[in-house]
């Protein structure tokens, strides 16, 4: 995003439409290229990106106050794009982890079936089984 807004600076003078536009597909690559454990984090890290990037779209007057002002400024009346990318990349990561979530429970099913069949398909011999019940009778399962 600090690219971002370097190039928004040189190329389109600082336009804050133009640095909101440009963060809600980087909000969504960010939530696409992250890490499969990391993906609760990437909600969180796009409003971070979006502070960073906005430090060379944000008008300050000079000096480390006026920058700090330009950039609170900015934050606030940009909300809407903050807002709008960080519920995107919300909504790619859980959709993103949904997936994930179906493809594990696809890939274990099978292996799931073979351990519960058993050797030669019937587990334990195919007969009825004792198991101990909690308090020391048997029960027939």
């Amino acid at each position: 995003m600090l690219a971002v807004g370097c190039l928004d600076l040189l190329l389109f003078d600082g336009s804050p439409a133009v640095y909101g536009v440009l963060f809600l597909p980087v909000s969504v690559l960010t939530a696409l290229w992250v890490r499969r454990g990391d993906l609760l984090t990437a909600p969180v890290v796009v409003p971070i990106g979006f502070a960073v990037g906005a430090l060379p779209v944000a008008d300050g007057d000079g000096g480390i106050l006026g920058t700090a002002m330009g950039l609170v400024t900015a934050l606030a009346t940009q909300a809407v794009w903050l807002y709008g990318g960080t519920l995107l990349a919300g909504v790619t990561a859980l959709v993103r982890r949904g997936a994930l979530r179906r493809r594990t429970a696809v890939v274990r099913r099978p292996a799931l079936e073979r351990d519960v069949r058993g050797v030669g398909g019937v587990r334990g011999g195919g007969g009825l089984r004792e198991r101990r019940t909690g308090r020391g009778g048997r029960t027939t399962a």
